[in-house]
């Protein structure tokens, strides 16, 4: 379980505290769901993809395993991969395995981009000693924010990879913001693979986002863990509980704390107060159809190329293309 929020913590780190406030302070409470990704949140995300009631994590790898090789084909020897939200390599792997007709690599650089920097140094560390050709610049970054790529890749050709429906956390005005963003950061003549889950039936989403085992619970409850252990707050989390709802009108499933009792929590100079059943709303996940994303794509300058979904068409993965270089039509696949 995580942190039962007793301790307050001695030295408050005021990147976390500002990241907070201003949601908090809001007349809809919130927080930011970067504020997750601390090593316990991590943690707690690593679970959570082995539940049985998360498809998403098991069926988007199924699919990556089937289709590498067809996006490796497309891709240059020599190429970087710059992935977003890269907190381990797992989904990376299926990439960085592929090689050429001749055998040689074809990715032969990596970016992983993330908040966690701890597990981006693991990231690093176990990829220098597994793939010893392959050179690794781990960025601790907010990816959301413009991303200077090293300069050592000005020349070198280059996939970005946003898998696991991270696209889904972003609000959708936000969403073609950060497309536009990567189409500047990765150049000209560069592609995207964006991992995207699809709208489907409540009864299979919110289970997954609320699992019989109580992981998520612990996911959710540690934002305030990490609040009080980090931010110098007093949450007491045996008074908040975690809920998932589909909103269908937003097309979104959204996460919330609850608080159970009227109270008052101090967070830095603040004293904050919540009502029986008031939430603090800590995310959305957006669930698209396949020609929703693709029309959000192009307004963000990039063509589809091709559209990968599971049998079940539970998720899909896109492949796309800087708008002006594309010289065919999309295709629409299923992966067996």
């Amino acid at each position: 379980m995580p942190d039962d929020g007793s301790t307050v913590a001695h030295r408050i780190d005021k990147d976390v505290l500002s990241a907070a406030m201003p949601g908090l302070l809001g007349d809809q409470k919130s927080l930011p769901p970067k504020l997750f990704y601390d090593d316990v949140g991590c943690r707690l995300f690593g679970d959570i993809t082995e539940l049985p009631e998360y498809y998403l994590t098991r069926t988007e790898r199924i699919l990556l395993d089937v289709i590498a090789p067809a996006v490796a084909a497309l891709c240059p020897r020599g190429c970087a991969l710059v992935e977003y939200g890269a907190s381990d390599e797992g989904k990376a792997e299926f990439l960085l395995r592929q090689c050429d007709p001749s055998g040689k690599p074809v990715f032969t650089d990596y970016v992983p981009i993330d908040v966690a920097e701890a597990a981006l140094r693991q990231v690093a560390w176990r990829l220098r000693s597994g793939r010893p050709y392959l050179r690794v610049h781990p960025m601790a970054a907010d990816f959301l924010l413009p991303v200077l790529l090293p300069a050592s890749l000005a020349a070198t050709p280059r996939l970005g990879f946003f898998p696991g429906s991270t696209i889904g956390n972003l609000e959708p005005g936000e969403a073609l913001r950060f497309l536009r963003q990567i189409h500047r950061t990765l150049g000209d003549g560069s592609r995207l693979l964006v991992g995207v889950d699809l709208r489907k039936d409540a009864a299979r989403l919110i289970p997954a986002y609320n699992d019989a085992s109580g992981v998520t619970a612990d996911f959710n409850l540690n934002i305030l863990a990490r609040l009080n252990r980090e931010a110098g707050a007093d949450f007491d989390l045996s008074a908040f509980s975690h809920t998932a709802v589909w909103n269908d009108a937003e097309s979104r499933i959204e996460m919330h704390l609850v608080s159970t009792r009227a109270q008052a929590v101090r967070l830095g100079a603040y004293r904050i107060t919540f009502r029986v059943g008031e939430t603090i709303h800590t995310e959305n996940s957006y669930k698209w159809t396949v020609d929703d994303f693709v029309g959000l794509a192009v307004q963000a300058g990039w063509a589809s190329v091709q559209v990968w979904t599971d049998p079940e068409a539970l998720f899909s993965i896109h492949l796309l293309e800087i708008a002006t270089t594309t010289g065919g039509a999309e295709q629409v696949g299923r992966a067996s």
